[in-house]
């Protein structure tokens, strides 16, 4: 759709016979690679043609074996990379540009970059690299610790930013970041105090230089870790569309998500995912790849088959186009036709070429092949500043008055990060978690104040019929007893979900409820948008959740197996230490739920009995909780899900079905305590012969079935289910270890790195003069669980393997 006033749209120019046969080349070429573009079709002319008008065409490097140069139009196969010229720079006219932008983009581009404009982009410019190599010397005088990325020679992105980048659109950066946030409006001298580690930072000294976040200027990051930024630019344009569906923003808005990554690292399986989840949903996503030619510092096409990242949309329908970052005007003008596009049409791919004038980082010595002959090169020949200087399109005298302000300026950036004070020790503890373990969600308010009044603008009668015949299903069998845990998972999603319009879901298989009913109705009665079917790649729609989570929206994600979170450990990790990395900015409201564990007999082989639920122990932030019950899966999820910070619930995958109880409906339990199932009796307290049994997941049920079992040799135990594992419950384990003085974990995780293995030091160091014997830790061998049950029964521990624990602890004897 056309986003101007009706009336005002500016029919393309009729082509003069050359334009056509460029056209025609253009179209024949990507439909031959590609298929057909959508609504373009290929005037009849030659697909070979050279445009007279034109400079000579140049190599791309890091084309396909076949291309179209894209400076002359000319089909010919690729020149090899030679030693001599590893990376020259790309020789495209603005003609070419606006052809392209034209064909592919739909869009009129304007040739118009006004003298203020150009001022503008070239302070921000020299302020950009005035400011990086201010950063380098505070580093090499110790101001700046740890690792550190410079953005020198790319500062033609920054100027783009700054042109036509908005307030309100969100920025996702990774750890190359300080120019980006500059531009997007973040102070300068609260992006060198983060460098520095001081309180006056954006991120309070939490995050340093390469986590600049800035809630005011929607700036989300600075992410360390290669590529998983893209996910959660996905997620963020899909909390703008959301804000439009459910009509919390009035019709004008045309917010973007941004995300910059670089031309090694959009080779990441992550791009391609996220370019079919913005296809799909029709995005306002805007890709911008910084192609500075060098994966760290590796030359990107001796690890790379296309460098050409632009090119990698076609296959999903989302446009794209190369510019040369060397030259500032054509930047803008192409950047601002892009856009427009992503405004009011849908997801595109931006790709610059530059050089980066520095290393990978301060303490990089740059072996790799032909860094430091390229880097030597640029500094003379591309330096974007030296270009545009060179250009005479500003006076030396407008040149110079910008060079003066700038270095003031940047004398009171660096006096202000030296003054700030450092953050108190004691924020590092406050920026653990955003809601305190012990929160009672009972009492917390609906976010939205009109939900129901949002709810009716998406919910159609016929949704509203649905939801109500599903809750009704679910609310008798939470009161017949025959609610599965499977169950009350869906009634506390359901009811979440309903309550709050803010609150989405992802899964797989959704659609038919996955593989438990957990996600059961939520996309017949909420919708596609708020209740997401998503590909098979969990740490995807994780990211897309954590997106969503940093933009006002409450996401879920349920994992069909809960072992298969290991593909999304990176952003698990990332959602952790969000609250804490961004000085308590940007909560992360995420809530994980899967059937997990390693139940006996199982039968399922190594890769689907992981504990995962000790791998996960060690991220910070993450409050980590277990049900081996319907009422406790239902009542905890409740909790988790009204939780301003990430959680993750697992649940007993063999007792999903089996597992049937009531529920008391509409009543949350907190995320920090343990459940006493079974007290021993005094009797056995005061002849010594009761033992406290932590356990969880399958280990309930494997303990409540041996306590008959127990009893019968005179003893009994005081069975505590972990239905909190971080933050872990001590208060419970001492007050019956006061009683029994003896303690068995029956554990659902490996000897080595398992959850008993931190609940055994755990008590060891706050209980150990309760204890009358040592901790008898019950858990799985270091070894891959098996799929023959003979062998299995070695690995696994169970009932049987409880009961000779209790006699051995009372008795000293197996």
């Amino acid at each position: 759709r056309d986003h101007r006033p009706s009336g005002t749209r500016t029919p393309p120019p009729a082509q003069n016979p050359r334009e056509m046969l460029y056209t025609s080349a253009l179209v024949a070429v990507w439909a031959s690679a590609y298929g057909p573009m959508a609504g373009v079709r290929a005037p009849a002319a030659s697909s070979r043609i050279l445009r007279p008008d034109m400079r000579t065409p140049v190599r791309m490097s890091g084309s396909p074996s076949e291309t179209i140069d894209l400076v002359g139009g000319e089909v010919r196969k690729q020149q090899p990379v030679t030693a001599e010229m590893m990376r020259p720079r790309p020789d495209i006219t603005w003609d070419n540009l606006k052809k392209q932008l034209e064909v592919n983009f739909e869009v009129d581009a304007s040739d118009e970059v006004s003298q203020e404009e150009l001022k503008k982009a070239y302070h921000m410019m020299v302020l950009c690299r005035q400011f990086e190599n201010a950063c380098n010397q505070a580093y090499m005088q110790g101001l700046i610790r740890g690792f550190m990325h410079l953005d020198n020679g790319q500062e033609t992105i920054p100027a783009f930013v700054a042109d036509c980048i908005k307030q309100g659109d969100v920025k996702v950066s990774y750890y190359r970041e300080h120019c980006h946030a500059i531009a997007s409006g973040v102070p300068a001298e609260k992006v060198m105090a983060e460098l520095m580690a001081k309180e006056d930072g954006t991120c309070k000294g939490t995050g340093g230089s390469m986590h600049i976040y800035d809630v005011e200027n929607n700036f989300q990051g600075g992410w360390a870790l290669v590529c998983e930024q893209l996910p959660y630019a996905a997620g963020a344009a899909r909390a703008i569309k959301l804000d439009r569906e459910l009509g919390l923003v009035d019709e004008s808005d045309d917010r973007i998500s941004v995300v910059f990554v670089g031309e090694g690292g959009a080779q990441n399986g992550r791009m391609a995912e996220c370019l079919n989840a913005a296809a799909k949903e029709n995005l306002p996503l805007l890709f911008v790849v910084i192609d500075n030619g060098r994966a760290i510092n590796t030359f990107t096409p001796d690890v790379a088959q296309n460098s050409e990242v632009f090119t990698q949309g076609a296959h999903y329908g989302i446009p794209g186009i190369k510019v040369d970052g060397g030259n500032l005007p054509d930047t803008l003008r192409t950047s601002r036709a892009v856009v427009d596009h992503v405004r009011t049409k849908g997801p595109a791919i931006l790709q610059i070429h530059t050089y980066r004038l520095q290393g990978h980082s301060p303490a990089d010595p740059e072996h790799e092949r032909g860094r430091k002959d390229e880097k030597k090169w640029a500094r003379a020949e591309a330096d974007p500043i030296k270009l545009f200087e060179a250009e005479g399109l500003l006076s030396e005298e407008e040149m110079e008055e910008i060079r003066s302000e700038v270095k003031a300026e940047i004398k009171k950036i660096v006096d202000f990060g030296k003054k700030s004070p450092p953050p108190p020790r004691e924020l590092a503890k406050e920026l653990e978690f955003p809601d305190a373990p012990d929160t009672d969600y009972n009492s917390r308010p609906v976010p939205l104040a009109n939900a129901e009044e949002v709810n009716e603008r998406i919910m159609t009668p016929a949704r509203r019929e649905l939801l109500d015949q599903r809750l009704s299903t679910l609310h008798a069998k939470a009161s017949d007893g025959s609610m599965t845990i499977g169950d009350a998972l869906n009634l506390a999603i359901l009811e979440e979900m309903e309550r709050d319009p803010k609150t989405t879901i992802h899964a797989e298989d959704l659609q038919a409820g996955s593989s438990y009913d957990i996600p059961a109705q939520t996309q017949q009665v909420f919708g596609p948008m708020r209740a997401a079917d998503e590909i098979i790649d969990e740490g995807h729609f994780m990211g897309k959740a954590l997106g969503e989570g940093l933009n006002g929206y409450r996401p879920i994600v349920e994992l069909m197996n809960a072992n298969f979170g290991i593909y999304g450990m990176a952003e698990l990790s990332s959602a952790g230490n969000t609250y804490a990395t961004t000085g308590g900015q940007f909560e992360m409201p995420m809530t994980v739920i899967g059937a997990g564990g390693t139940a006996p007999n199982q039968a399922l082989g190594a890769e689907h009995s992981q504990p995962f639920h000790a791998y996960v122990m060690g991220i910070p932030g993450l409050k980590i909780c277990t049900a081996a019950s319907p009422d406790a899966a239902y009542g905890i999820a409740k909790s988790m899900i009204r939780d301003n910070g990430p959680g993750i619930l697992f649940c007993p995958v063999k007792m999903m079905k089996e597992s049937k109880s009531t529920v008391e409906v509409g009543k949350c339990m907190p995320l920090n305590k343990a459940a006493v199932l079974h007290k021993a009796s005094e009797e056995s307290v005061a002849g010594g012969k009761a033992v406290t049994v932590l356990t969880y997941l399958h280990g309930v049920k494997e303990s409540q079935a041996s306590i008959d079992a127990i009893k019968a040799e005179g003893c009994d135990i005081d069975l505590i289910e972990l239905r909190s594992l971080k933050p872990l419950d001590m208060d419970t384990i001492r007050e019956s270890l006061q009683r029994t003085h003896k303690v068995a974990i029956l554990d659902e995780s490996t000897q080595s790195g398992g959850v008993g293995a931190t609940v055994s030091a755990a008590i060891n160091e706050q209980c150990f003069f309760e204890l009358d014997a040592p901790v008898k830790r019950l858990c799985m061998d270091d070894a891959p669980v098996p799929y023959a049950a003979s062998m299995e029964a070695a690995v696994v521990k169970r009932g049987a393997d409880l009961i000779e624990g209790v006699l051995n602890l009372v008795f000293l004897k197996s």
